[in-house]
């Protein structure tokens, strides 16, 4: 199956998580997706598949040679955000792209204009794929699987490539912080892995944010309007009073590469209460310790000018891979080497966000991140690069033969 046809395949599933949902996985819609893969796996080959409880899918390709190996895990995420509708989406596919606008939704006025979309200046003459404006479009991240289910095509289409073990696994809930909750290292076997869940595939990204979330209770006074005066503390003023003390210039839309945020990206509430959830970033621990000082010293002003009136709870969510990664110098200097005989020229990138990689290099799996050519993830102008893809899926196998390279 061409690339292009599995991932349009795949962004026909809703698999929209719920960050609101105690369930594993978060939504029962991602599982459809889940046996989908499955059953695909079986069709190319795989042994040892399985979709458990918690709806992730495991998978094993046989190696094909008696010398010894390393076993190398791929890793990409079924759902997608519930940042933006993920449902009925309608994907537009553009060849041998010129250069001009792309419009994406002519009654809304959606474009993709290249002077201000500054990548789409290096993506003439290649295949793209937009949304319609109304939904997002789901390459995060099932670009990824794409290109990892088109490798494993290639794979069992062309058996005189000589491999060690491949495992594969398909997570759940990435995108609400619980996509390997119940993911089992020593079930998946590998010796180290790449989650496929960047953005250009030319970078490799072992650096991410630590990463909390904020949740701030604000409990005011509520009184008639009329009689107010000296007794009304309006919980929604006092929000906005808090966010303001929180500076203007640490938020995503003033950020980009190392430097962190504090992003409030939900308020509720009324006079009597009021709910601001927050997530706060930051590559570097002693600098995201400023950004949480400054957020309890803001509720402690407006407790002690209001007299108790505000509540903060901090849940850690994630940290940098980093420091465990650097241990592992050489599955970076792989992937570099890999992207150089495909033609592409390395780099390193910072992750400004998180990636299972990041919890389970943590947990004693190295898993840096490889790009899928996607961009603008989570909204409507969101597209991804199929030209860019199919060089994806030519790296993952450049790591392959590199790593059984006493045979060649």
């Amino acid at each position: 199956m061409k690339i292009e046809n599995r991932f349009l395949k795949y962004v026909s599933f809703d698999t929209q998580s719920d960050e609101a949902s105690t369930q594993s996985p978060s939504t029962a819609k991602q599982l459809n997706l889940a046996d989908f893969l499955k059953e695909e796996m079986q069709i190319l080959g795989f042994k040892d598949i399985e979709r458990n409880e918690y709806g992730i899918v495991y998978g094993r390709i046989p190696g094909n040679t008696d010398t010894k190996g390393d076993v190398i895990g791929f890793i990409s995420h079924m759902d997608t955000s519930p940042d933006a509708p993920g449902h009925d989406i309608h994907p537009q596919v553009i060849h041998d792209y010129d250069g001009s606008i792309i419009t994406i939704n002519k009654e809304k006025g959606m474009v993709l204009d290249p002077e201000f979309e500054t990548p789409l200046l290096n993506k003439v003459h290649h295949d793209l794929i937009t949304t319609d404006g109304n939904t997002l479009l789901g390459a995060d991240d099932k670009a990824g699987i794409a290109i990892i289910m088109t490798m494993a095509e290639y794979l069992y289409r062309h058996p005189k490539f000589k491999h060690h073990d491949i495992v594969v696994a398909f997570t759940p809930d990435e995108e609400v912080g619980r996509g390997v909750e119940h993911f089992d290292i020593d079930r998946f076997g590998a010796d180290y892995a790449y989650t496929v869940d960047g953005g250009p595939i030319d970078e490799i990204a072992y650096e991410n944010f630590n990463a909390y979330k904020a949740e701030v209770i604000i409990t005011g006074k509520s009184y008639h309007p009329g009689a107010a005066k000296g007794k009304m503390v309006n919980a929604i003023t006092l929000g906005r009073y808090f966010d303001a003390l929180l500076g203007e210039h640490d938020r995503p839309e003033y950020t980009s590469d190392y430097e962190g945020f504090i992003h409030l990206h939900n308020m509720s509430g009324d006079v009597s209460s009021c709910h601001l959830s927050y997530i706060i970033r930051e590559h570097d621990e002693e600098k995201m310790e400023v950004l949480l000082n400054r957020m309890n010293r803001a509720a402690e002003y407006l407790n002690e000018t209001y007299g108790d009136v505000i509540e903060i709870t901090f849940t850690k969510q994630y940290e940098n891979m980093k420091s465990v990664i650097e241990q592992y110098p050489e599955v970076v200097d792989q992937v570099s080497e890999a992207m150089l005989d495909v033609g592409l020229t390395p780099k390193a990138s910072p992750i400004r966000g998180g990636t299972d990689g990041a919890i389970l290099s943590l947990k004693g799996l190295p898993t840096p991140n490889l790009g899928t050519g996607g961009y603008n993830y989570h909204g409507p102008y969101e597209y991804c690069d199929l030209t860019e893809m199919k060089k994806a899926v030519e790296l993952l196998l450049a790591i392959l033969r590199n790593n059984t390279r006493n045979i060649y």
